[in-house]
């Protein structure tokens, strides 16, 4: 188990591509079961954490650790298994795919991916594949995407694919979810129904680390705010804390309140 409450962990997580220091000596802590916003300008180093904890970048030095394990250098999809999901910016379903074939193959370890079992061991197979489409059917029913359940995820609206990304990681009952930006590009209907998934799936007990310029949903839902400036954590607090600090306000809140009054 994570050690005092805190599931996921950085010590001097440090990424550098030539002379560029993306994240220069990252620490910080996520409680389990809690919502935790990373803010920042662009360029700030926070899409390069989220690979790094997510096993997509390589560290150049520190360490991750997630539920009480060390997981620097794990593939993407072993860290998957160990219950951290990822989502992106821009979501990455299979076009092709109706919503609930999405879902479904989200889930890791099926039987049916040995090719063997198909010819020896059917009836496994077989129910297996029942169990997980009931599963995959009462999470999109979850997620709001009952009435698309059959449609090709590539015609989805950019907000029905976002919630189609968090149907596909709840596959696997992830203890942390790392939502990168959930409402680029979404409309504003579809944003409160995000906030109403990301809070209803939170009070089940699943964490959260959410990257997002959206200041309102970060102020609605993060008990923590960790602010990056120049791959650097600069501030650590409670929204109020972050509203008040004046180098949080100097290095990016400036900005996005002359952004929002443009």
């Amino acid at each position: 188990m994570a050690d005092h409450g805190i599931i996921l962990k950085t010590r001097g997580l440090a990424r550098s591509f030539g002379a560029l220091r993306a994240v220069d000596g990252v620490d910080i802590d996520v409680k389990a079961g809690t919502i935790t916003g990373l803010i920042g300008p662009n360029g700030a180093g926070k899409s390069t954490l989220f690979g790094l904890i997510a096993g997509e970048v390589q560290p150049s030095h520190g360490q991750v650790v997630f539920d009480g394990q060390t997981i620097s250098g794990l593939r993407p999809e072993q860290v998957f298994r160990h219950g951290l999901a990822r989502t992106f910016q821009i979501p990455r379903p299979f076009p092709q795919m109706s919503v609930l074939e999405n879902v479904v193959c989200a889930a890791s370890g099926q039987s049916g991916e040995r090719f063997w079992n198909n010819w020896f061991r059917p009836s496994l197979v077989a129910a297996e594949e029942r169990r997980l489409t009931e599963r995959a059917m009462e999470i999109i029913e979850f997620t709001g995407l009952k009435e698309v359940v059959n449609h090709a995820a590539g015609l989805l609206s950019g907000g029905q694919q976002k919630l189609l990304e968090l149907a596909r990681v709840m596959m696997i009952d992830p203890k942390l979810i790392l939502l990168d930006e959930p409402t680029a590009g979404v409309n504003p209907t579809l944003i409160e129904t995000l906030i109403e998934k990301i809070v209803a799936l939170n009070a089940r007990g699943t964490g959260f680390l959410i990257v997002e310029h959206n200041m309102d949903l970060v102020m609605r839902i993060c008990g923590t705010i960790v602010v990056m400036a120049q791959g650097k954590v600069i501030f650590e607090g409670a929204p109020a804390e972050v509203m008040r600090e004046q180098k949080v306000i100097d290095a990016y809140l400036g900005d996005v309140t002359q952004e929002e009054h443009a």
